[in-house]
């Protein structure tokens, strides 16, 4: 019989520890062990993680670390780093890390047909960003009436959505933002109808964020803009108060947007990691450059850590490391992110993308089926909000549901007692998972209450609830713009490991091109109707059934 390859051996290893029948028995790892909580902590300057309410013991841990090197984690990272090709389906290097690094840096990036002096770009790209958000705050650019601006609205989707909003309620939610910050993404109009309603057209600066400026929904909502823009103040609203986050020069020129109004990025930078490049403009003329700038410096120092640390103290790779044990070796196959923090309230649905976009595949870099499970559905909200959501589920549903639990311990706002709730239901929250309740503690706090035997009987098994849930619990000491880099770059370099891990390619996303394809097709057939057998037979009915419904059938 042929002897297993040293990486099948690394992950049999870690099945028959999790196959032992305390394997999931979270709470005697830490009646076995008083120090528990301080071995299985890490912490990057005040960054904290608490992985030790996992159900990973030392020798869980130890296995799990020589998956990691057997699977040459170490050379994927040297490799990440090098701007070799790490996007193989489509020839790429994914150099986002370049966005956040000194122009002198030196950090190249591979693409078809060349390399990029990836840091040099960026950082010249930078600097442009940066005198234009100076002119703006400044009053020296301004709207086609001659009023300053007080106001950018940021039309994009995906990656050129979901990053900027996230970041500008993180870093403008507690305060007074230099300017007020808008999305529109949803192609829905009634998105944009609402906006309307509260934008000042000759106080509004508009930036259209597509890479292709081809992007449907987003040039849709583009077009939609201009138009109630160019019926408020006329043609020279479009050359004053329009800029594009793209490279397709060409197509921004036609549309009527200035040269010196538009800033790009290269194909090195994926969507949902391109919030770091001119995708962040709006961050910057919200938050102003300064926060920006030390959310640039935030990821960079993440960057280093993830480089040069090694795996056992690396927090992405302790990160990725507990994920692929909850997933791969427990079962686990959803993953709940709570953020007790307001100004965090769209980090869930930011990681979602991040991870989902990226690791949501099935077909290994060889092109073969995935050997194992891979990325979990990622969910949550901000904390103490879903506490009166979906908590019940996750502590009794029939899954279980591991948990990141992320908040601050200082806060931006003159309301101590109120920060010290909120951190307390965040600790109660991990406390409950990891404890439970057991029936006879159930029946005790019933019993106490003086309820009849009978009824103690009836209600027990409804208030009791197993624990050995599992949880990480992410801290740090105040959310600014270089707490939030590191926080975001964190969870990149954890998806990029366990793709590693995974033997997937982490870095594209074709699953969502054949939904485009398909739509444009059906654009036409709802205003005239499908030719016979076009669609599926569901699709023609729905089709006819819409059309009818506008009384156009």
């Amino acid at each position: 019989m042929l002897s297993e390859s040293p990486l099948a051996a690394a992950w049999t290893r870690l099945a028959d520890l999790a196959a032992r029948p305390d394997s999931r028995d979270i709470r005697a790892l830490f009646a076995a062990d008083p120090e528990r909580a301080r071995r299985f902590s890490v912490s990057f300057e005040d960054l904290t993680l608490d992985l030790s309410k996992s159900a990973i013991d030392g020798e869980a841990l130890v296995a799990l670390l020589d998956l990691a090197h057997v699977a040459d984690l170490d050379g994927f990272r040297t490799r990440l780093f090098a701007g070799e090709v790490v996007n193989p389906t489509e020839g790429r290097a994914a150099m986002h890390m370049a966005l956040r690094s000194a122009a002198d840096a030196g950090m190249r990036a591979a693409l078809p047909g060349g390399v990029d002096e990836a840091s040099r770009l960026a950082a010249a790209e930078r600097d442009k960003m940066r005198d234009f958000v100076r002119k703006v705050h400044d009053g020296e650019l301004r709207g086609c009436t001659g009023q300053t601006f007080d106001t950018v609205l940021n039309i994009g989707i995906g990656g050129s959505d979901l990053g900027p909003r996230m970041a500008v309620d993180a870093l403008t939610l507690a305060g007074t933002p230099r300017l007020r910050a808008r999305f529109l993404s949803n192609v829905d109009g009634h998105a944009f109808a609402a906006l309307a309603q509260e934008l000042d057209p000759a106080r509004t600066l508009v930036l259209v964020a597509s890479k292709t400026f081809t992007t449907l929904e987003t040039m849709t909502n583009a077009h939609a803009v201009r138009d109630w823009m160019v019926a408020k103040l006329g043609d020279g609203a479009v050359g004053a108060q329009f800029g594009a986050l793209s490279t397709n020069l060409k197509a921004v020129g036609e549309f009527g947007i200035r040269p010196d109004h538009v800033f790009g990025f290269r194909d090195w930078v994926g969507g949902r990691y391109s919030v770091w490049s001119p995708i962040g403009l709006p961050v910057a003329l919200a938050a102003g450059w300064e926060a920006f700038q030390a959310f640039l410096d935030g990821g960079a120092a993440m960057d280093a850590h993830f480089r040069d640390t090694p795996f056992a103290a690396n927090l992405p790779v302790l990160l990725a490391l507990t994920g692929i044990w909850h997933i791969d070796l427990l079962g686990l196959r959803t993953h709940c992110v709570l953020a007790y923090d307001e100004r965090l309230r769209r980090f869930p649905a930011y990681l979602q993308q991040l991870e989902m976009e990226s690791n949501g595949k099935s077909v290994m870099l060889d092109g073969h089926p995935a050997a194992r499970a891979t990325c979990p559905v990622v969910f949550g909200e901000p904390g103490t909000d879903a506490q009166h959501s979906f908590m019940q589920l996750v502590h009794q549903g029939t899954q279980a549901v591991p948990v990141d639990f992320v908040f601050a311990a200082v806060p931006d706002h003159d309301r101590p007692e109120a920060h010290r709730i909120l951190v307390a239901n965040a600790l109660a929250q991990s406390e409950a998972l990891l404890r439970g309740k057991t029936r006879a503690e159930a029946e005790a706090e019933m019993r106490a209450k003086g309820m009849p035997e009978t009824e103690i009987a009836r209600i027990a098994p409804h208030r009791a609830f197993s624990g050995n849930r599992p949880s990480n619990t992410i801290m740090f000491r105040h959310l600014d713009g270089y707490a939030l880099g590191r926080l975001i770059a964190l969870y990149e370099h954890k998806v990029a490991v366990q793709g590693w891990l995974w033997q997937i390619d982490s870095f594209d996303q074709w699953g969502v091109e054949l939904g485009k394809v398909l739509a444009g097709g059906i654009i036409p057939d709802l205003s005239a109707g499908p030719k016979p057998g076009a669609h599926d037979g569901s699709t023609e009915a729905l089709i006819r059934r819409f059309r009818t419904l506008r009384g156009e059938g």
